[in-house]
């Protein structure tokens, strides 16, 4: 007879887990987060808004209660008054670093290099700059620094604030063990990724792209993916919302080809994420962890449900008992707002001007003319003028399809099935990995975004030949 009556059963493992107790509380604690975390970040919802259907998860829905709550021009100021604190604290800190040892919060958040601190700064002016309408018009217009602060940046501020609190019951109460265990004989030889990274994979398709960053570098930071693991699920499975593609086909006048273009995208994506960890640049990051420590490999088990759930309570129970999970939030929503936002502004605004003000994309993509055309693809030179493009926004192609006179269908179907299937764009997602922990430079997202771009292109073609 037990005297803790909240023993329900005894469960024998195999190996070093034999005569192990699984506890009624320590298994709520890994059920019941868990559950609530793949509601959150898991669980699309379709909802009304103005009359107009769209699909939305749990969180992304908090974001737009509290940018209402708020209202979009309060979030903006913040966000500017934001990027202008980080700026500041980061001299300050940095200078009083001065190679000690980080051992506060605040120190955490703000010491950085002094490549960092640049970026941070120039985030900052370029936010006054836009907000008050002063300095260069490519800089402040709507097609560059507006895009940017008036409509990403307030939308990463909130969902910030949301996915920073609320990833650890994603990550932390033993999701990501036990689903691990089970995926990872499939993960593994698929995607050189360990069976723990399913969660987040799943998580960032039918998530948001920011959102599969941010998982991906906590994961990284907390020592469970190594550099090249990190690098693989942020930059392979970081697609945008389904909210937002469903945007792109109303704008490009093909919502009736919905299903050809998910189904269309799954193809093109899950050959990219087998092809792209085996060639550079991902083949060649490190494999070894945040510490410096080589990578491990899962350990072959039998039985491993019972191994995957063990694993999983006992994750629960270590995290409930550290109490750290509130606090670990805290910094997380920390790094995100005075970290990322500035670089997200620095990178996007620049590349977007880049595009928009000079004709540079525009001659990168000539080679690809005499390839749309021996694939058949109609109106191929102005199709050519949005493949590289999107590279600054992902939306640059749906909006210059117009001016560039493209009207043909397939065309604009391979056109927008591209621009989602290349992920690595400098005003968010890019902007978002670039800023994180995960070893991934600028020059990485170039090369990983013509890598995607010339492995997706043509199954995108082949596959529009085939549907349409």
């Amino acid at each position: 007879m037990y005297n803790d009556s909240c023993y329900l059963i005894l469960i024998h493992f195999g190996g070093p887990f034999m005569g192990t107790k699984v506890n009624v509380k320590n298994t709520l604690l890994f059920v019941l987060p868990s559950l609530i975390g793949i509601v959150l970040f898991m669980t699309p919802f379709t909802v009304v808004e103005e009359g107009e259907t769209s699909v939305k998860l749990p969180v992304a829905l908090a974001a737009d209660w509290l940018m209402a709550l708020l209202t979009v021009d309060t979030i903006i100021l913040i966000t500017v008054i934001a990027m202008v604190i980080s700026a500041l604290l980061s001299i300050v800190f940095s200078v009083k670093k001065r190679g000690n040892e980080i051992n506060t919060l605040w120190e955490g958040v703000f010491a950085t290099t002094p490549g960092w601190i640049v970026i941070r700064v120039v985030g900052a002016i370029l936010g006054v700059m836009v907000y008050f309408q002063i300095g260069p018009q490519f800089l402040i217009s709507g097609d560059t620094g507006q895009v940017l602060l008036n409509d990403l940046l307030p939308f990463l501020f909130t969902i910030f604030l949301f996915a920073g609190m609320l990833l650890p019951l994603l990550l932390n109460f033993g999701l990501m063990e036990f689903v691990g265990s089970l995926l990872k004989n499939l993960m593994r030889p698929l995607f050189r990724l360990p069976g723990r990274a399913s969660i987040d994979c799943i998580a960032s398709w039918i998530g948001d792209g920011t959102v599969g960053v941010m998982l991906s570098n906590q994961q990284y930071e907390s020592g469970k993916y190594t550099q090249r693991e990190a690098a693989i699920v942020a930059s392979a499975f970081s697609v945008v919302s389904i909210t937002f593609s469903i945007y792109i086909l109303s704008q490009l006048g093909i919502s009736h080809l919905f299903w050809q273009f998910f189904f269309t995208l799954f193809v093109a994506g899950f050959l990219a994420a087998i092809i792209t960890p085996r060639i550079p640049p991902l083949s060649r990051k490190k494999d070894t962890y945040i510490d410096g420590s080589p990578g491990k490999r899962e350990p072959k088990v039998k039985g491993v449900w019972k191994h995957g759930f063990y694993e999983a309570i006992s994750r629960a129970e270590t995290s409930a008992k550290s109490g750290d999970n509130a606090k670990n939030g805290f910094k997380n929503v920390l790094d995100l707002w005075f970290g990322v936002l500035p670089v997200v502004m620095t990178i996007g605004t620049l590349a977007a001007a880049v595009a928009t003000y000079t004709p540079l994309f525009e001659w990168l993509a000539v080679p690809f003319i005499p390839v749309l055309e021996w694939m058949n693809v109609p109106q191929a030179a102005e199709a050519s003028k949005t493949i590289l493009v999107g590279f600054a926004d992902m939306l640059l192609p749906t909006v210059l399809a117009e001016p560039f006179g493209i009207t043909n269908e397939f065309t604009l179907f391979v056109i927008g099935t591209l621009s989602v299937s290349q992920l690595i764009y400098m005003s968010e997602t890019g902007g978002v990995l670039i800023a994180s922990k995960i070893p991934v430079s600028f020059f990485d997202c170039v090369l990983l975004f013509l890598v995607r771009t010339i492995i997706t292109l043509p199954i995108i073609v082949l596959m529009a030949h085939l549907l349409l």
